[in-house]
Order: C-alpha cells, then structure tokens, then sequence
C-alpha cells in the first residue's frame, strides 16, 4: 500500500520528538476529502500540545490544525480531483491526524475551495490565521469602521493579519511589540500606533487614545490580560484569542478588580464551522491584488520540522511560520 511521510509525536517534550516516520496514506470514505498537503502554517496550540498541555490529544499523533493542498479523492462530496484547498480546525491534529504530513484526510465541511494562482507558501500561512483574524474581529469583537483597536502581542502572525484587516475596514490600529526594532513591521501591516510593551501599558493607551480605546484584541494572554482590560474605554469589549505568554489561567481572579465598569471581556476559540464562516476566498483575492499583506516569516521543508518548531518557540520567525511539503 502507498505510504507517506508525517512528522509523528510519540511522547511530549521539546522540538525533538517529532519524528519524521512513514505511514500510510488515508483512504477517504463518503463525506472525506483526502488532501495532498503542500504546506502548512504552525500555530501556538501545536507547540501546547507537543510539550504536553493538551490532555485530550492521545499520542501517537500527526499534529496540524491546518493545511493547504490539492484534492487527491474525495469520494461522495462536491470535490473534484484537483482543486485547491484549505481546511482547518474540526478535530485536526487532535481528534485525528492532521496536516505535518504529505497527505491528510479531513471531513469535507471542513474544507474550503480557493480560486488562486497564489505560492504555496503564501497559501500555507492563512487558513487558521486569518480565521483567528477575522472571528476575532467580527465575531467576538464586532469591529466598526472609525472605532480605536488595541492589538496585544502585534507582531505574532494574527496580530499582523489583524492590523491588516482592521486597517483596511476602516478602523484607527495601534499594537504592542516589546522589541522597539520590530516597529517598521507592525506599520507595513497597517498599524497607526505602536506602543512599546513593558506589560504595563494601560497608562500610555489612555494618554494618547483619550479614554480607552473602543476594542482590544489580547493575543499575549492571561500575563497582560488585566492591563489590556484597563486599556479599553466604558462600553468597549476586550477579547482575548491568543496565548504567546504562555500561560493559560490566572492563579487568583477578582473579577471585580480586574475588570472595569462597563468594559465587556470576551474569547475567540475558533471551530470548524468559524473557519467556514471566515471569508477566505475574498480574503485570498485581496492577497493576490496586493492590498492585503500577509506578513510570513519563515518557511521550512517537512524534513525540518524539529528546526520549525524550535524557531516558533523561540519567537524568532517574524510572521507566520510556513511548512512546505
């Protein structure tokens, strides 16, 4: 039977127990789309669950909540061999084997068909980060053009598209980076105001954004939760999607304290059916037409997985991190 080559984990620890094995290819039933993978961003909750953090996620497991590619079959759906595609979510590299292989075979309503002549490695970096994006904004944050957006953790691969996005609806952006010299980046993606990010910074956005401004979306965590709370003026919602703090929870909550009058706290998780929802061909053609950047950072084979996820860990790529098969 035909085999393909997976980045498999066995055991959690560090970038090294992803292991490049053979397996064989999936063979798609009714309902599935089996995907010849040609990349695949990296995302935070991969690195969680590599290094144990995920206590549902049996091993051994193919990790990859994403993945874009060609249809290789997809027996009993709208699919034709050939189309280009990109899923995310639903169970990915959690539930069963995801995309850091040569193949994945995923549940067809999960599966998004593009119209792009785009390069893979431009392709690979937006399934989920776009929908993190966009459901952040629209969804939990519901982003009005002219309103004030705060980005907490700007340079993280979200928090560019992010800026991208809002700027190009219509909104007024400012972002956080702790590293001065990261400044040029966050304004390429549209950001208006950059604040540097000492974890105190509530005082600065006030002062220059009047009373608070009107949405935040917290990418950092649960570190600088608190202080992004007090960064958003009565009647604003703060909603916070990522983790790159790397902590899940607070060791003591006083819901009281640490949340203004009048200030709404929100989350964006993102599931299959948000990925759906999530505009991605519109989003691609904007891509295409150069008026939305997407900002990737580095890009690695298959066979350097271990270096990939290594480089995410370090926070060193500068954008997304994209994986070519």
């Amino acid at each position: 039977m035909a085999t393909m080559k997976a980045a498999v984990i066995h055991d959690a620890g560090g970038p090294d127990v992803l292991k490049i094995e053979s397996l064989l290819i999936p063979t798609p039933q009714n309902g599935e789309v089996l995907i010849r993978v040609r990349a695949f961003g990296l995302n935070r909750s991969e690195l969680f669950t590599r290094q144990g953090h995920s206590p549902n996620v049996k091993f051994p497991r193919v990790l990859g909540i994403e993945a874009v590619g060609v249809v290789e079959s997809a027996p009993g759906t709208k699919f034709d061999k050939g189309d280009i595609v990109a899923t995310a979510m639903g169970g990915m590299g959690r539930q069963f084997d995801g995309g850091y292989a040569e193949f994945t075979c995923v549940p067809a309503n999960q599966v998004q068909v593009l119209q792009t002549g785009l390069p893979w490695e431009i392709l690979g970096a937006i399934p989920e980060m776009l929908q993190a994006a966009w459901g952040s904004l629209f969804k939990s944050l519901r982003l009005e053009k002219g309103e004030r957006l705060l980005i907490r953790g700007g340079t993280t691969s979200v928090g560019l598209a992010a800026a991208a996005i809002g700027k190009k609806h219509g909104a007024f952006v400012a972002a956080t980076t702790r590293n001065p010299g990261r400044e040029n980046l966050l304004r390429a993606s549209g950001v208006d105001q950059v604040f540097i990010d000492t974890g105190s910074i509530a005082e600065q956005v006030m002062e220059v954004c009047g009373n608070g401004v009107d949405k935040v979306l917290e990418l950092v965590g649960t570190t600088t939760l608190k202080d992004s709370l007090r960064c958003a003026k009565q009647h604003g919602i703060v909603c916070m999607t990522g983790i790159v703090g790397n902590k899940w929870s607070f060791e003591n909550l006083a819901p009281m304290e640490a949340i203004p009058t009048a200030v709404s706290l929100t989350t964006y998780a993102g599931e299959s059916e948000d990925f759906m929802r999530t505009p991605l061909e519109g989003l691609v053609q904007q891509i295409a037409a150069g008026t939305l950047r997407v900002q990737v950072g580095k890009t690695f084979h298959l066979d350097e997985i271990v270096e990939a996820h290594r480089c995410m860990e370090e926070n060193k790529a500068g954008g997304k991190i994209v994986v070519l098969t």
